[in-house]
């Protein structure tokens, strides 16, 4: 919120104005409180618009729609004067956050959350249908979280089924991404019912269930006509709501559900917010309640208008005052910043912040954007989710604390893996001016393409799981750098192999190299031969080819054997043709000491080679939070955040991702008490500049070409009774297994 100006009336119809919660070419929103003590969203139009005959009817027309919805779940009118010089319509208010930016926050909401969110949003759609009227306008930015339940909120493109539309012809009216193919069509007003507030309610389940639209993001005329012409992607809907949602997304009309039968499926939820948010959101919403309620009365402006309010009974007003804390807010500010010229109704919500400054104050505290650019749906989806939960965790745990100078905002986009979806991805963030860094992604030809687009705009690339391969550069990093690796390159990823091969003072050590990971196992093998393990006493290393078309690793095995090695290296990125190596080792009856790296490292290892895989070692990037003593309340959180058991392994990734987040937002700490007036250019700067203690590692911007810091974070793995186990950093487990004598 920001404070009145000058220029700003004191009062309105009896309203004392407490701050500017928003403004739009139309007019401005305030925070105001009425006679009664209740606080309201009061939107004033500017007497330019007032002056149109057809503004003014719309303006009319949302007016007498909104009162005429008088359900639990919608936002309830205080008072209006369509006809006033300046018109006003003053709605019950909510601090609590939009849909939308719940999702930002704090990622998919679980599914009782949703269930719940679902059956209110219902019974509000089922209520103003009863009432003749159609919203048209469904989505998460019209959807403000209170403490006791959602309210839908902005009815100002509401009107009655079948009524005609107040729109230029052929107009589309609602937001792409959430409207109904009907309304994508343009089709005329008759085809535009209730069944269009249905679908899009599908649209806003999905959303909660997901975190992604389920007809994608992109150009308006792409989204329609996936919307339009293409299935939905509900592959991340949970089964048990699954047919619900797909029934509401159907083409036809004709075969969605009505809303009192969403809201009967979804069953009559009640109960208070913490039977029904997420961790997080209830804190969230009451922290900004307590501020919002705590503002001071500002000095008078201009002259006050000592008018009484129009349009509202005492009793009315009353009722209002014990409501306190509903809707409007996001709702107006939404209508006056987002509505786009008459007729084409395809305008996006552009809200302000509502956090509490520091000290109780209520000042609102700016919030700055964190990118996220990471594979979703692609090869390494896996990885890429559990970097977004550790990202999602980090920031939620950020915008807790009470001392933070601002909050962030987490934007997650996926690329597939993809080069040039990365590449848009990184064109769309940059379209936030709040925008400070982005992390991700999760491929190297990604990494090259979406770090080419934020280069320009001196925007911060720091990679959590890709590593560009050596020889290749991001673009523009020779004058300044703003791609940053948190983790130490692949190809020391056989360092802490050979270190325990030291640690055991191993003599002979064979290399099987899988050629068909070609300058991978090349380069693996060369290091190997320049350093081999025990050097200071004559350690020598054979190295033992497996061509990229053969499977035939029992020869190159055999070979290795031959040798009388102390200890063998797979030197290549297949988990299943590690597997196979494994297996003929086994076969063979080698019972010395094997190893790789985190490539091989996967579940299809372990299943495809079965017991031969007992025993071997890796080298990795990543860390088990359970095993660092610093990171054990990040695991916990991270459980409780995703309602993971406490046995169940913490993802790999997840604990960089939290400390990737964490350096960034520091870095943006230092660059806000600075001053800078860019604030994305001054966290590249401090990112290059500061290292970072994280729970996981020290982070530092030297990483990846200086010698001394090349190999921080690399950490020892071993395969345990089938399982990976994590021992700790590679220099110390490598000491202590070998002491140990495991």
């Amino acid at each position: 919120m920001q404070p009145l100006r000058k220029a700003d009336p004191s009062s309105i119809a009896g309203y004392r104005l407490l701050g500017r919660l928003g403004a739009g070419g139309m007019g401005v929103v305030y925070l105001a409180r009425s006679g009664g003590g209740a606080l309201a969203a009061l939107k004033l139009i500017r007497s330019e618009h007032a002056a149109d005959p057809g503004f003014r009817e719309r303006f009319r027309r949302e007016a007498r729609a909104a009162e005429r919805i008088t359900g639990r779940w919608v936002v309830r009118v205080l008072g209006a004067d369509p006809e006033a010089r300046e018109p006003w319509l003053a709605t019950e208010y909510v601090p609590g956050p939009s849909l939308a930016e719940a999702v930002g926050l704090h990622g998919a909401l679980p599914e009782p959350a949703v269930r719940a969110l679902g059956a209110r949003l219902a019974a509000a759609l089922a209520d103003m249908h009863e009432a003749g009227l159609v919203h048209r306008d469904v989505k998460p930015g019209n959807v403000l979280l209170a403490l006791d339940g959602p309210r839908l909120i902005d009815f100002g493109i509401a009107r009655s089924a079948g009524a005609t539309a107040l729109t230029a012809t052929d107009a589309m009216i609602g937001t792409p991404g959430f409207l109904a193919p009907e309304q994508a069509r343009a089709a005329g007003a008759g085809e535009v019912g209730p069944p269009s507030d249905v679908f899009s309610l599908g649209c806003v389940l999905a959303y909660a269930l997901t975190g992604e639209r389920p007809f994608g993001t992109g150009g308006v005329a792409a989204v329609v006509y996936r919307t339009v012409h293409e299935e939905p992607a509900l592959d991340d809907v949970p089964d048990t709501l699954l047919p619900l949602v797909g029934a509401c997304l159907a083409k036809d009309p004709a075969d969605r559900p009505t809303a009192a039968e969403v809201r009967a499926a979804l069953g009559e939820a009640e109960g208070p917010a913490g039977d029904w948010l997420p961790p997080g959101l209830p804190a969230l919403i009451a922290q900004r309640s307590s501020r919002v309620l705590d503002l001071p009365v500002p000095e008078p402006t201009m002259l006050v208008n000592s008018e009484p309010p129009k349009g509202v009974s005492r009793r009315r007003l009353l009722m209002g005052g014990s409501a306190v804390a509903v809707a409007g807010a996001g709702g107006l500010t939404a209508w006056l910043l987002s509505r786009t010229p008459a007729g084409t109704g395809t305008g996006t919500i552009a809200g302000t912040s509502t956090g509490g400054g520091a000290g109780g104050t209520g000042a609102p505290l700016a919030a700055y954007t964190l990118g996220l650019l990471t594979d979703l749906s692609g090869p390494a989806k896996t990885d890429g989710r559990a970097q977004e939960r550790g990202a999602r965790v980090a920031v939620e745990t950020f915008n807790a604390r009470p001392d933070r100078p601002f909050d962030l905002v987490l934007r997650v986009m996926d690329d597939g893996g993809d080069a040039q979806r990365a590449k848009a991805a990184a064109r769309a963030l940059l379209k936030d001016e709040r925008l400070v860094g982005v992390l991700g992604p999760a491929t190297a030809p990604a990494v090259l393409a979406a770090g080419g687009e934020l280069v320009d705009r001196s925007v911060s690339l720091v990679s959590v799981l890709a590593s560009i391969p050596t020889g290749e550069m991001v673009k523009g990093q020779t004058l300044r750098q703003t791609y940053f690796e948190s983790r130490p390159s692949p190809d020391v990823m056989i360092v802490p192999f050979g270190r325990y091969l030291t640690e055991r003072k191993v003599v002979r050590t064979a290399v099987v190299e899988d050629r068909a990971a070609g300058r991978y196992s090349w380069f693996a093998v060369k290091s190997m031969k320049a350093t081999p393990p025990s050097m200071d006493r004559g350690g020598v290393v054979t190295s033992h080819p497996v061509e990229a078309d053969s499977e035939d690793f029992a020869a190159a095995v055999r070979a290795a054997l031959a040798t009388d090695p102390q200890g063998v290296l797979y030197a290549g990125d297949s988990p299943s043709r590690a597997a196979l190596c494994a297996k003929a080792l086994r076969d063979q009856g080698y019972e010395g000491a094997c190893g790789s790296v985190e490539y091989v490292l996967q579940p299809e290892f372990l299943t495809l080679a079965g017991p031969a895989a007992e025993g071997w070692y890796f080298g990795t990037g990543y860390v088990d939070p359970d095993g660092i003593p610093a990171a054990k309340a990040f695991a916990a959180a991270y459980r409780k955040r995703w309602g993971l058991a406490g046995t169940t392994p913490v993802d790999r990734y997840t604990t960089e991702a939290y400390d990737a987040v964490n350096w960034i937002a520091e870095a943006l700490r230092t660059a806000v008490g600075d001053g800078a007036e860019s604030k994305a250019s001054a966290v590249a700067n401090a990112l290059v500049r500061d290292v970072y203690e994280g729970l996981a590692k020290l982070y530092s911007a030297k990483t990846r070409n200086d010698k001394a810091t090349a190999l921080l974070g690399l950490f020892l793995w071993q395969v345990k009774d089938g399982v990976p186990v994590f021992l700790g950093k590679f220099d110390e487990a490598a000491q202590k297994a070998a002491r140990d004598g495991t």
